[in-house]
């Protein structure tokens, strides 16, 4: 199991999701279900993965009642939760700044809220991301409509040279997703960071500023990998049939947090059986009751390597 250290989660979920109206007229769209679960608890998961365990959720002031009232103060997962309300929707990099006497001059790892990663070596990266204590890292996957996305290109040695916001012309078909780790000077650089003609703080200055000084790292999500941005109907869609195939075809569930605690000891199987006792009828409960159940070899073996 790795071992945690001090850096802190922020989960951004202070956007109008204007590409999911008219749902988002009266929900956040980081509540609306990917399959069986909401959007929230997939980069939830992430950083609980990343061995973050406190955690602030930035979100609107209508929502942010509902979403303690869906994952109150973390004491059940053996995290801590707060939240903070993003009055305006200014940018991801806004969302950010807004978190500082949060992070109180610890590095951080910032997780867009409808994001959603899976595969083989997600654990082994998010580890190498985790404990780089200097400088930044972001999170690059190749696509085939980079002039929708945030897009960084390599030098022939591959080191990344510059990050492109929505290029109109494709140089690189490497998109940034939404996971970054930073260093706790980032509140530095990020106030240097000027609003854009789109009237928002974007995130991709920042990002170059940490190039040009050669101190961001890319770790490419590769093949056997996945990067679901649930951010239309058609992404939201495409990632609930994901979902549901790798579950059933598995039997494991993913971006399960009540797993992911139990698995690295932050709760035990006394609170496990707890909470899964109280969402029987919806059969997720089931599925932590089947975890309490496995053979103890089973559960070791997952123990080492788990995929969540």
């Amino acid at each position: 199991m790795e071992a945690e250290n001090c850096r802190k989660g922020i989960i951004l979920a202070g956007g109008k999701g204007k590409r999911l109206s008219p749902l988002t007229s009266v929900i956040s769209k980081q509540l609306i279900p990917v399959f069986d679960k909401p959007m929230i608890y997939y980069p939830l998961s992430t950083l609980m993965m990343s061995g973050i365990k406190q955690i602030v959720i930035v979100t609107t002031p209508s929502s942010q009642k509902i979403f303690q009232n869906l994952l109150g103060n973390g004491e059940h997962l053996g995290i801590e939760l707060t939240y903070l309300i993003q009055f305006e929707p200014k940018g991801v990099l806004h969302g950010i700044l807004i978190t500082e006497e949060f992070a109180n001059g610890q590095n951080i790892a910032v997780a867009l809220g409808d994001n959603i990663f899976h595969g083989n070596d997600l654990i082994s990266k998010l580890n190498r991301a985790n404990n780089c204590k200097e400088g930044a890292t972001v999170f690059a996957y190749p696509v085939n409509d980079p002039q929708n996305y945030g897009v960084v290109e390599f030098n022939n040695h591959g080191k990344p040279i510059t990050i492109q916001e929505k290029p109109k012309d494709s140089f690189s078909q490497y998109a940034v997703t939404g996971l970054y780790f930073y260093d706790k000077s980032v509140f530095e650089r990020a106030k240097k960071v000027k609003v854009s003609c789109r009237g928002e703080y974007e995130i991709s200055p920042l990002n170059q500023i940490y190039i040009n000084e050669g101190n961001l790292k890319v770790e490419i999500i590769n093949r056997g990998m996945a990067w679901l941005d649930t951010g239309t109907f058609d992404n939201l869609y495409n990632a609930s049939s994901y979902i549901r195939t790798l579950e059933q075809r598995q039997g494991l569930k993913v971006g399960c947090p009540e797993e992911i605690s139990w698995r690295k000891g932050w709760i035990y199987d006394a609170q496990l059986e707890k909470l899964a006792n109280s969402m029987l009828d919806s059969g997720y409960g089931d599925y932590l009751i089947k975890l309490l159940r496995r053979p103890k070899i089973e559960k070791d073996l997952f123990q080492s390597k788990f995929l969540l």
